[in-house]
């Protein structure tokens, strides 16, 4: 699928671009070493179990709590969360007693109790005064018997009561990693004042404490001090990134209860090994199942699934990485020179340079405000449909597409991977680009080096059979499949036989993705010069989609390096020999079908001006 010979200074033009596009990788490849070496030094993970639940199940089974954290802290447990107490919790701990106004006032009519009120009495001297501290409701006394009864205008037993600290100092002299999590109110007469001194907090909801005021978010800021706060996947919440701006964070892993009653011990813990080995998850907050059993068994998994990663469990490495912001600057560089060589290779010079105006426009525009997520976005436009936009003679160039793609690979890690990026808080813009602008960058390259109305009218009096027709569609609509299988929503499902193969695939090594074991095979077969010219351009597109997806996979910045690389070598890996080993097969089917032995003619690879006009 050749055009003419370009002229000789386009030749030169394009030898020199591929230079420089080599001597610009080198940034990239320095940046992506640094990023490795940081990835390396983070492969500790702590198990925390919420504490609450722990103690429900012990509870349930007539177990002492302390006796079944032992027992699942040998199964690999090192850390508990507990969330902040609430005067409910002090009140069932016997130091508080609460009455509502309307019984005092049937008890004892006539002393001063309001029935729409709350009343709270200390048992643990101080237990309830300190609880009005907290607050800034206004609170009346009733004294009753010689005891101190204090009113509350509004129901406060929901409210929190702050830390158990005689329970945190213990968990943590036993050597457990704790993480705090605190309610926030609006009502609060201070914030944050009385946190306890643990390494990490988890906050609660879809807001971090304060997130509503400027100042008391300020507050809090000061006080956090050298707690580190936890990121929940899937669960954004407002004022962290303003939390973290000048401090470390880290991900955090939880699987719903509701969802975890529907799972099989083995399938969550697939969850969670799979959250810390693939999407840099360093607290793994598990809860326990309804039976010890089951429990036991969900841990004995997640344990065996973290050892087989080579990741161990104890307190995680907390560090911010901090690009080169020289060395990402100079990658900048790749992007355009890959446009640059793009444009030089279209038949149509200067339809290629509009092309390359018209990409750098809408990359900037998706990246508004920031140039080096604009320029992460035209590698992983660009680098997709290079490799068989500028050579797609034999099977073998698909060598060369993936090389291309790899090439991009490192321009995407480069520019788009920064400390917000890897920690989920701030994602890469255009996703949904990097599968659609490549198949059109690869299609106009398909233009005959010919006036465009005279392809038109080629491709307007083109004559169709009924057969091609059908061809036509059954590819674009596979070609649609694959796009429109990305992300964790995909618009179109996944069925159960394929869920279970991604499982044993997933548990077993390091998943490639759907698009590039389908698509590789595609652009193998398409170049083998053996099918009509607009089969093989339908099945190099979905070659494309294929390169497209290896981008695609590095845009997850939160996913370590070497495991986006991993996923990629299988991916190429299997695709790659389904496609070699198809190969002779099609030629086995087309002899057949035909009736024997083509000619060399027939078999020679079809020229681009023929894969739009449809001519043999």
């Amino acid at each position: 699928m050749s055009s003419p010979p370009s002229p000789a200074p386009l030749r030169l033009a394009r030898r020199l671009l591929l230079t420089l596009l080599l001597v610009s990788l080198i940034p990239a490849l320095l940046l992506g070493w640094s990023r490795v070496r940081y990835e390396q030094n983070s492969r500790t993970v702590a198990i925390v179990m919420d504490y609450a639940a722990l103690v429900s199940q012990a509870r349930g089974l007539g177990r002492d709590s302390g006796e079944l954290l032992a027992e699942y802290r040998a199964l690999g447990v090192n850390g508990v969360a507990l969330m902040e107490e609430t005067v409910q919790t002090r009140i069932a701990r016997g130091e508080i007693i609460a009455r509502t106004g309307a019984e005092l006032y049937a008890d004892f009519p006539g002393k001063g109790f309001d029935p729409s009120w709350t009343y709270l009495r200390s048992v643990q001297p101080g237990a309830a005064e300190a609880i009005r501290e907290r607050y800034v409701y206004r609170t009346r006394n009733v004294e009753l018997e010689g005891k101190q009864w204090i009113g509350w205008p509004v129901d406060i037993t929901g409210l929190a009561a702050g830390p158990n600290i005689r329970l945190i100092d213990s968990l943590k002299a036993g050597g457990f990693q704790v993480v705090y999590r605190p309610y926030d109110s609006t009502a609060a007469r201070d914030v944050a004042s009385d946190w306890p001194d643990v390494p990490f907090i988890a906050f609660n909801g879809l807001k971090v404490v304060g997130a509503d005021s400027p100042e008391r978010l300020k507050l809090v800021d000061e006080r956090l001090g050298a707690r580190v706060p936890a990121i929940i996947e899937m669960n954004p919440q407002k004022g962290m990134a303003a939390l973290i701006e000048n401090r470390p964070a880290i991900r955090m892993f939880s699987i719903r209860p509701e969802w975890q009653e529907l799972l099989r011990p083995d399938e969550l813990a697939s969850k969670f090994v799979l959250a810390a080995r693939e999407r840099s998850h360093r607290l793994l907050f598990v809860r326990p199942f309804q039976t010890v059993d089951d429990t036991r068994d969900f841990l004995t998994r997640v344990k065996g699934g973290l050892d087989r990663a080579d990741i161990s469990i104890g307190a995680p490495a907390v560090a911010d990485y901090s690009p080169n912001g020289t060395l990402r600057v100079l990658s900048l560089f790749g992007p355009l020179i890959a446009l640059a060589l793009l444009a030089l290779s279209y038949p149509l010079t200067r339809l290629g340079m509009l092309i390359a105006l018209g990409t750098v426009a809408l990359v900037v525009v998706v990246n508004l405000k920031s140039p080096l997520g604009a320029g992460a976005l035209l590698a992983a436009v660009v680098f997709p449909a290079l490799g068989f936009v500028m050579r797609r003679h034999r099977p073998t160039d698909w060598l060369i597409a993936t090389g291309f793609s790899l090439m991009g690979v490192a321009f995407v890690a480069a520019l788009g991977a920064d400390r917000l990026s890897m920690l989920g808080l701030d994602p890469f813009r255009g996703v949904s680009l990097t599968l659609i602008m490549p198949l059109g960058l690869f299609a106009l390259s398909l233009l005959p080096r010919q006036d465009i109305r005279k392809t038109l009218s080629d491709l307007y009096h083109y004559p169709l059979r009924l057969g091609d027709v059908a061809i036509i569609v059954v590819a674009l609509a596979a070609i649609a499949l694959m796009v429109l299988r990305r992300g964790n929503t995909p618009a179109v499902g996944v069925s159960d036989a394929e869920t279970r193969v991604r499982a044993l695939l997933q548990d077993n090594l390091i998943r490639p993705r759907f698009k590039e074991i389908v698509g590789h095979p595609l652009a193998i077969l398409g170049l083998s010069g053996r099918l009509p010219p607009y089969f093989t351009s339908l099945l190099l597109m979905g070659g494309v989609v294929a390169q497209a997806s290896v981008l695609n996979t590095f845009a997850h910045f939160h996913t370590p390096l070497l495991i986006s690389l991993q996923r990629v070598v299988n991916g190429v890996a299997i695709g790659g020999l389904i496609g070699f080993v198809l190969l002779p097969l099609l030629a086995w089917g087309i002899k057949v079908m035909r009736g024997g032995p083509k000619s060399a003619d027939t078999l020679r690879p079809p020229t681009r001006s023929q894969a739009v006009k449809g001519t043999d």
